[in-house]
C-alpha cells in the first residue's frame, strides 16, 4: 500500500513539473536596457534573457537567443535596418539574424507533446476499508479517465495559447528591412544563433 502511495505521489510530481508554460508578452519599447553600442551617431541598446520556463529551456537546447533591441538614429540620414545598419559581435564577426518563422519553430512549445498525459488514463484510486485489522472492502475509482484526458487537453490548449502570443510578438516587433528615419527610435525582437550571451555592436555602413 505504501508503494502504491509513493508511485501515486511521484506521478503527481512528474505531472505538474511538466505542465505547459504560459507566455508573458514582451514590449521592447518599455524594457530597461543595460547594454549598448554607438557607431556614427546611431545608438543600439539590447537585452538578452527575455524568456522563461519552457521557452528559455528551448533557447538553451536549440542554441537560439531572443534579443530585444532599440535603435536610435541620430545621424543625418535615414537608414534601413539590415542594409545600412547591421549588427556584429564584439570581435567584429557577423551576426546572423534568423527569420521570424525559424525563431518561432525553434522556440515554440509542442502541444502534441502533452498527449503523453493520456497514459494516465488507466490510473485508479484504490480504497481499502478494514475493521479490526481484517480487510472488509476494497473499491477502486478510475480517476485516470478524467485526469488523463483533462491534463492532455488543458496543457495542449495552454501551450497553443502561449505559442500564439509568442508568434504575435515576433510579428509585431519585426524590424527586418525597416527604415529608421533620422531622429527616430525603433524597437524590435530578433532571434540569433548563439549558445552564449555575447556582446553585440552596431555597424553603420558608409
Amino acid at each position: 500500500m505504501k508503494l502504491l502511495k509513493s508511485i501515486f505521489l511521484l506521478t503527481i510530481v512528474v505531472v505538474f513539473s511538466n505542465c505547459a508554460s504560459g507566455y508573458k508578452t514582451i514590449n521592447p519599447k518599455s524594457l530597461n536596457y543595460r547594454s549598448n553600442s554607438l557607431d556614427k551617431g546611431v545608438l543600439l541598446e539590447y537585452k538578452y534573457e527575455l524568456l522563461d520556463k519552457k521557452y528559455r529551456k528551448k533557447e538553451i537546447a536549440k542554441g537560439v537567443k531572443l534579443v530585444a533591441i532599440k535603435i536610435t538614429n541620430n545621424s543625418d540620414k535615414d537608414l534601413v535596418f539590415g542594409k545600412d545598419v547591421k549588427l556584429v559581435y564584439d570581435d567584429g564577426s557577423g551576426l546572423y539574424i534568423m527569420e521570424n518563422e525559424r525563431v518561432f519553430s525553434s522556440l515554440k512549445q509542442s502541444p502534441t507533446s502533452y498527449l503523453w498525459y493520456l497514459l494516465l488514463s488507466p490510473l485508479q484510486l484504490i480504497k481499502t476499508e478494514s475493521t479490526g485489522g481484517f480487510q472488509t472492502k476494497t473499491s477502486s475509482t478510475p480517476i485516470g479517465l478524467v485526469v488523463g484526458p483533462g491534463l492532455a487537453g488543458g496543457n495542449m490548449i495552454a501551450a497553443g495559447s502561449a505559442n500564439k502570443k509568442f508568434k504575435q510578438d515576433l510579428l509585431n516587433y519585426n524590424i527586418s528591412g525597416k527604415t529608421i528615419k533620422k531622429g527616430e527610435t525603433i524597437s524590435g525582437l530578433i532571434g540569433i544563433r548563439s549558445d552564449d550571451y555575447n556582446s553585440i555592436k552596431i555597424k553603420v555602413n558608409e
